[in-house]
């Protein structure tokens, strides 16, 4: 089993930014493809950043490419999402999620964490 928890989330004003982490526990860690999804109020849950287990390898969701960079760290099994030039419509629950690989698709995610809440104050 594994265990995903995030933190960072919180108010931050338009054009500000934020730093989401995601830490991975449980034996059963092993090379998995993390990432970020968000569900806003109303909307259903969307893909937003993913990366492979080495790094190599990173998607974005066009709403959010060249704002957002996702990045990590396999010594400490954290994801980290920096966001910035953050708009209103970034308000949102993140969550952080993990499968066999870098996806795209929720129908891939194997683990989910809990999500945290970002909101963005026009």
């Amino acid at each position: 089993q594994v265990q995903l928890v995030e933190s960072g989330g919180r108010l931050v004003q338009a054009g500000g930014s934020l730093r989401l982490s995601c830490a991975a526990s449980g034996r059963t860690f092993s090379r998995y493809g993390m990432g970020w999804f968000r569900q806003a109020p109303g909307k259903e849950r969307e893909f937003v950043a993913s990366i492979s287990w080495s790094g190599g390898s990173t998607y974005y969701a066009d709403s959010v490419k060249g704002r957002f960079t996702i990045s990590r760290d396999n010594a400490k099994n954290t994801v980290y999402l920096q966001m910035n030039s953050l708009k209103f419509d970034d308000t949102a629950v993140y969550y952080c999620a993990a499968g066999p690989a870098a996806f795209t698709r929720p129908t891939n995610v194997h683990y989910w964490g809990q999500g945290t809440q970002v909101t963005v104050s026009s």
